[in-house]
């Protein structure tokens, strides 16, 4: 094995008969082995030694894979540890898995860039920034293994191999299993550093590429998995809040002493925008929460309509000066100069809520002499992988555990600490008691944070031949790159574009929704591409040819979609397709759907979706397509029926009554998606089908009556004054 070799003072350690963790040095720290009978020495080996613990191994050659990210259905819990068993040689059917101490410096992955190792399942990066990490641990832990079992048979290294959980020495034709090492396993003095070229090539892979079973899926279809708000501790109390209608507004308590005494209220807590209370039982706090009188200050908000939004943004967009500029390429003042024909639209796109299916929760222990503390969440992580807590409490960050949970949904907005942050305010009052806080659905509808809505005004040129010469787009909203992220067109060939953000706050509480800006944006840039296709009368999948003639590996995704929508083909009467193109974390796809319009109620049904998708190598097949088919949907229903209004401030919606969702009976007939063979590192496919969504209905809208929808929701209202128009 001709490698690079990182010198070690060798040691050896003592270990139980039944298993020991494999701890893999960062930072030039020495690789050690623990016992793993003693739990509490493990968890302080991991804490003081900042040594990477991937992975545990038995005797009985059962091997646990520690999983770094968050689990919210995304199938984290077997994406990550098959790479890890992929480089071991481990055998899938004795792996189990679990949750990584949330310790970043140590696990943390670096697909943010500059930031620094991060713990952050967000942003469809967890299996772009945990790709090789896993790998190469996962390498290093089969070269322990290998280096023990050629020192205990005294044969050279370079004559054993690995299949399956076995070590083999084939010209003597013996085999040991891998838990069978646990007792004379040791580190070598020098530990390779393993690079890229030295891991498997995909082409050998046993593990990666293959459908498995997802590790915890059974324990959620037989009720055993334990979410954060599944949990109780012992002598354990509640806490819920009161936030104001109006984001931001200021609370004064008229009846505090009322409150506290009330059967099982324990502590009235102020907060800058709400009112907390802490009782023996759920329901007695929130008996006593509707019972609070509270006198409400102005805030930002105050007054904000925002279906009235739309024109003040129009004013903004009209103006001629410039925000803050995205992206600058050619001119394209001369290029609407020189056109021989131009186009101009406004798209908008109202807020939207994230929906997820788990309640805001979270548990929180401060110790009694408030020098430490316990927090139990499901949480998407963070930058800060102890989510705030030991700067609110004022201790150092070692002094704080997470234990991180299953968390039921995210999208986004389970990226926020501010409900760990409340719990935490809560439970200092409480030293001593673990304080579990809960936020109603009313809560987190009301008091949400939503992706922003916007108004976009797209302007486009193109010469007498019909090519696009000149793309402008200028964004009017809040949010930063909430709402700028997806305006760059890098795989279509337009030689003169141009975007800007022009910045406007209301005052609205914001956050990273599924995919953030690519939703409204990829909607207006491509049903722009349609609209212009439309009116030179040339076929969308011609248009888009063209402009992806440098990007052969979009215009595969587009032809793959193409074929598999059988594109040139009629629909049946009364359908029509449309389609759309989008990079999503740096996956490439594009989708075709088929619809139907009921002309009297205005109601537009998808009834099949078709999407081709390169998102580099696939570890896990069948999951991408599940993720895949659970962004499309979740797409529909944001597209069709999911809408957030405020009046005067205040948030008009409260629950599922009033925030529709897609219903059963409305999900299309077929979702299908088809990957594109790919060697390239894997890219994100987690956020990549949603914004497909809304261009593809709209383009197949346009396709079928002849005109453009161009503000989301398509609600039925909408649809109908766009036909009457």
């Amino acid at each position: 094995m001709n490698m690079p070799l990182k010198s070690q003072t060798r040691r050896q350690f003592l270990k139980s008969s039944s298993s020991v963790a494999l701890f893999i040095g960062v930072s030039g720290i020495l690789p050690q082995l623990v016992s793993c009978k003693n739990r509490k020495k493990l968890q302080e080996t991991i804490n003081k030694q900042r040594l990477t613990a991937w992975v545990e191994l038995a005797e009985d050659g059962h091997v646990t894979i520690y999983n770094p990210a968050a689990e919210m259905g995304q199938g984290s819990m077997t994406s990550l540890p098959v790479l890890f068993a992929e480089e071991m040689d481990a055998d899938w059917s004795l792996v189990k898995v679990a949750f990584s101490p949330q310790e970043s410096a140590i696990y943390g992955s670096d697909g943010w860039g500059p930031n620094g190792k991060v713990m952050l399942s967000a942003g469809s990066r967890i299996t772009f920034g945990y790709y090789s990490i896993m790998r190469k641990a996962g390498a290093q832990a089969r070269y322990i293994l290998l280096y023990s079992v050629a020192k205990k048979w005294n044969v050279p290294i370079t004559e054993l191999s690995t299949e399956n959980g076995i070590v083999i020495h084939e010209k003597e034709n013996k085999s040991i299993g891998y838990g069978a090492i646990v007792p004379f396993l040791e580190i070598p003095e020098q530990l390779p550093e393993f690079t890229e070229d030295q891991l498997k090539s995909p082409a050998s892979f046993r593990l990666v590429g293959k459908d498995l079973e997802r590790t915890e899926i059974p324990e959620k279809v037989n009720g055993k998995a334990k979410f954060a708000i599944d949990l109780k501790l012992p002598d354990m109390v509640y806490g819920v809040l009161e936030r104001g209608k109006v984001h931001g507004a200021k609370p004064i308590i008229k009846n505090e002493e009322e409150i506290l005494a009330l059967d099982g209220v324990l502590k009235v807590v102020p907060f800058e925008y709400a009112i907390g209370v802490v009782a023996t039982t759920l329901s007695k706090a929130l008996a006593a929460k509707k019972q609070l009188e509270i006198e409400w200050g102005k805030a930002i908000a105050s007054g904000f309509n925002s279906q009235e939004a739309y024109g003040a943004y129009e004013k903004i967009a009209d103006q001629n000066k410039n925000g803050q500029v995205l992206t600058e390429i050619g001119n394209t003042k001369s290029a609407f100069r020189s056109a021989a024909k131009t186009y101009t639209a406004d798209f908008k796109n109202d807020y939207v809520y994230h929906a997820q299916m788990e309640p805001l929760n979270a548990m929180v222990k401060v110790m009694e002499d408030k020098q430490s503390a316990e927090v139990w969440v499901g949480s998407q992580q963070g930058f800060d992988s102890k989510l705030g807590v030991p700067q609110h409490l004022g201790i150092p960050p070692e002094h704080v555990n997470i234990n991180l949970q299953y968390l039921g949904g995210g999208f986004g907005r389970r990226s926020m600490t501010d409900f760990v942050l409340e719990c935490t305010s809560l439970a200092a009052t409480m030293p001593g008691i673990p304080v579990k806080l809960l936020w109603t659905r009313e809560d987190d509808v009301t008091y949400g944070a939503f992706r922003p809505l916007t108004l976009q005004r797209l302007r486009a040129s193109t010469d007498t031949n019909g090519k696009i010469t000149g793309f402008s787009h200028i964004v009017v909203g809040d949010g930063g790159n909430l709402v700028a992220s997806g305006i760059k067109n890098e795989h279509y060939d337009i030689a003169n574009q141009y975007a800007e953000w022009r910045e406007v706050s209301q005052g609205i509480r914001l956050k990273h929704w599924r995919a953030v800006g690519h939703g409204p944006n990829k909607f207006a840039i491509e049903c722009m591409l349609d609209e212009i296709a439309h009116d030179q009368g040339i076929d969308p999948v011609e248009l888009r040819r063209r402009l992806m003639s440098k990007s052969p590996r979009a215009l595969a995704t587009l032809e793959k979609a193409v074929a598999m929508s059988k594109w040139n083909e009629p629909s049946i009467a009364g359908r029509a397709k449309g389609m759309a193109f989008l990079e999503r974390s740096g996956s490439l796809g594009t989708g075709v759907c088929e619809i139907s319009l009921d002309t009297k109620t205005g109601k537009i049904k998808v009834h099949h979706f078709w999407n081709a998708v390169d998102a580099g190598v696939i570890v896990q097949p069948d999951n991408v397509k599940a993720q895949m088919e659970g962004g499309i949907l979740m797409g529909i229903s944001s597209v069709l029926y999911e809408q957030i209004t405020i009046v005067d401030g205040a948030v008009q919606q409260s629950n599922f009554n009033d925030y529709q969702i897609l219903r059963m009976q409305d999900i299309p007939e077929t979702v299908e998606t088809e990957m594109i063979a790919s060697s390239e590192h894997p890219q994100g496919v987690g956020e990549s089908g949603t914004p497909l969504v809304a261009c593809a209905i709209a383009n197949a809208f346009l396709k079928l009556t002849g005109k453009p929808l161009r503000h989301l929701p398509f609600t039925p209202e909408r649809v109908l004054q766009v036909l009457q128009a």
